[in-house]
């Protein structure tokens, strides 16, 4: 096998464009899915079985199927349906948000749950309302426990994006897959984006679990 490193210094340069949008993309989706996770979760739990149905049902369908499927109807549906026409990049946050929210609803869910209902009667008692217990007791003690769960799902969601290069948003992968068609290679374009992910999932990882000691110490 005749290894062309040549071709990755030719391509080094779409790799980090690719690697800055890769970033990019699970950041917006991320924090979006949060937003939205923090509001559907609250939903879910609520106790009224009417109104948490919707919550429920939102995220029976996003964790139910495939991420690609879900790309495909953003891209080709939803996103022409409101705009009028497809953007590559907008779809792709769209559909990495909206997948990613009904993941995080769960953990908001779970995380909230496993705080003592004594907390909230405390709160209660001191004459706050549901919301300001939930907003000053509950999340507080609750997002501790969130920490790794939602690292987690960044780490997920930042190798997920390599399948927005089917729609042809241009991160990593969608510059390996044009290296490979370009030189007919195989190793060197996938091997080089297996890498760049691997050296992202690395430093996450690093990062959350830093994190996660300093917040057992406070």
């Amino acid at each position: 096998m005749n290894f062309r490193f040549d071709l990755i210094a030719e391509y080094a340069p779409f790799f980090l464009q690719g690697t800055l949008l890769t970033i990019g993309l699970s950041l917006a989706g991320i924090l979006i899915g949060t937003v939205l996770g923090l509001f559907i979760g609250l939903g879910k739990i609520v106790q009224n079985k009417l109104i948490a149905f919707p919550f429920t049902l939102y995220i029976t369908f996003f964790r139910g199927t495939p991420l690609l499927v879900q790309i495909f109807l953003v891209h080709f549906g939803l996103v022409p349906f409101l705009f009028g026409e497809t953007n590559a990049i907008l779809a792709g946050i769209v559909a990495l948000s909206l997948n990613s929210a009904a993941y995080i609803a769960e953990i908001f869910r779970a995380g909230i749950q496993s705080i003592d209902r004594g907390q909230m009667e405390a709160a209660r008692s001191l004459g706050m309302s549901n919301v300001q217990a939930m907003r000053h007791v509950i999340l507080p003690q609750a997002f501790k426990r969130m920490i790794p769960p939602l690292g987690n799902e960044f780490i997920v969601l930042l190798k997920d994006s390599s399948l927005l290069a089917v729609i042809t948003a241009p991160e990593i992968m969608y510059w390996g897959r044009a290296m490979a068609g370009q030189y007919y290679k195989v190793w060197e374009p996938y091997l080089t984006a297996a890498f760049i992910y691997l050296i992202l999932t690395i430093s996450l990882t690093f990062v959350l679990n830093r994190l996660e000691r300093r917040l057992k110490t406070d």
